[in-house]
């Protein structure tokens, strides 16, 4: 009786817009792409807020009555954070997806947190600017998900990550009330840089409702380059080769053997198979430096051995290699019933030692592991298939896991680059940064959330 007072109250204030309360529309919120929902409970119900107001009445309501909020975009990170872990009620985004503003003179979009990263970057392309934050799933991920997970992508070694494009936002604090942080200006040193702590919070501090966003021009040009390679070591001598002639790639990816046997077999796009590694790598500015940019490239992959180079003369060719690189995990997923991508980072010069470790650590629990990443600043996905509901082959993958991030942590890593903590990793925070610092995150987040309503049990447990 009280799920359906509730249900019913929620309802009454929001004027019957968009709120699911039956059983089957409330569990398929209950899950995101993590896999993680035996960890998650059903939310009691469902909204879809189409304006500001929306989500400060509802979340008025919850703060109120003591009822966790879990907001949530396309639901597409890796780490459970939009699981449920009491339940409560689910904030979906993705309603509020206008571009309400691009702004040619000062280079800046304004938009509402339910935007398609692809679509942002379409409507800005289209006026000859540019947003360059590219998670793989940027077709159907949203702004405000990137925001709140900090996302990433393969044109951070160049460009930056989702938060150096973070000017100001709007977010509802646990209480309902409305606040604004920065001003959608390039420099900014009027005090603390709250906007920045919204960035990576995963919905723990506040809820984004609107964000204004940093473009700039649109490259002139792109090219690529595809390079196989025998050994690791060789590929990324070849990196260090690139960056040495004063080159700097918009991107820098790779595939080992298996993803790429897995991709060819899944999707046909003509990759030497051979090898143990590919490298992709971009460049981009005005169309008269690309042939000196490639020439370049060539000569320094050529001089560490590489097996085979394809240089795309298209837009088309490049999009075509592309599309390998971020088919693996749709590939992957046909290994085995399950499949669950990591994200770690070390220094590059120490990439080499934790893909090997990474190998070693998969065989000796027999795991099926395709390894994906972004080379250039040394972020790595293993992308590992398991069947979920074998105890024991659950067992060796947290084991394997476990090892790996110890071992990142030892090389001068972390645990996440760029898919966040959520509930997966939760666990392996405190061995990772210096517990002192977990203290005041802590006591920030009682600072904005002292009912600790708004996606608890993410990141770290109060």
């Amino acid at each position: 009786m009280l799920l359906k007072n509730r249900q019913n109250e929620i309802k009454s204030l929001l004027k019957n817009k968009s709120v699911l309360t039956t059983l089957e529309e409330r569990y398929c919120y209950s899950v995101d792409a993590s896999n993680l929902e035996k960890r998650g409970k059903i939310p009691e119900v469902v909204v879809f807020p189409e304006t500001i107001e929306d989500v400060q009445t509802v979340v008025s309501y919850a703060n109120e009555h003591n009822i966790p909020v879990v907001s949530r975009g396309a639901g597409t990170n890796m780490v459970g954070a939009c699981v449920c872990t009491e339940g409560g009620i689910v904030l979906n985004l993705s309603k509020m997806d206008k571009i309400l503003e691009i702004n040619i003179s000062n280079m800046t979009a304004t938009v509402q947190p339910g935007v398609v990263v692809g679509n942002l970057k379409a409507a800005a392309e289209n006026v000859g600017l540019f947003y360059p934050p590219d998670p793989s799933n940027f077709k159907v991920s949203t702004v405000g998900g990137g925001i709140a997970q900090s996302s990433g992508g393969a044109m951070s070694f160049k460009y930056g990550t989702t938060k150096d494009y973070v000017l100001s936002l709007k977010v509802v604090m646990a209480d309902g009330k409305l606040m604004t942080l920065g001003v959608g200006t390039i420099k900014d040193a009027s005090g603390y840089h709250l906007a920045q702590l919204m960035v990576g919070s995963e919905g723990t501090l506040g809820i984004i409702v609107e964000a204004t966003l940093k473009l700039i021009p649109k490259p002139e040009a792109r090219r690529t380059v595809a390079a196989y390679f025998n050994t690791f070591g060789d590929a990324i001598c070849a990196v260090d080769g690139i960056i040495a002639q004063h080159i700097f790639p918009a991107a820098i990816d790779f595939m080992d053997r298996n993803s790429m046997l897995t991709v060819e077999d899944f999707a046909h796009c003509g990759l030497k198979t051979e090898n143990e590694c590919m490298l992709l790598v971009d460049v981009d500015g005005s169309e008269a430096s690309l042939d000196s940019q490639i020439n370049k490239i060539v000569s320094v992959v050529k001089e560490v051995n590489s097996s085979d180079i394809t240089v795309a003369d298209s837009e088309e060719a490049s999009e075509s290699l592309w599309k390998a690189r971020r088919t693996s995990y749709a590939a992957t997923s046909r290994l085995a019933p399950d499949v669950l991508s990591d994200d770690i980072i070390v220094p590059r010069d120490k990439l080499a030692e934790m893909i090997s470790y990474c190998n070693d650590i998969t065989k000796r629990y027999n795991l099926k592991m395709c390894l994906v990443g972004h080379v250039g600043d040394g972020n790595i996905h293993p992308q590992i298939a398991l069947d979920l509901s074998n105890d024991e082959e659950f067992k060796s993958y947290v084991e394997a896991k476990s090892m790996m991030y110890k071992k990142a942590v030892e090389l001068g890593g972390t645990i996440s680059a760029e898919h966040g903590i959520g509930i997966e990793k939760l666990s392996y925070l405190e061995n990772t940064i210096d517990n002192e610092a977990i203290k005041y995150m802590k006591m920030i987040k009682q600072i904005f959330d002292p009912k600790n309503i708004l996606n608890p049990n993410k990141i770290f447990k109060l």
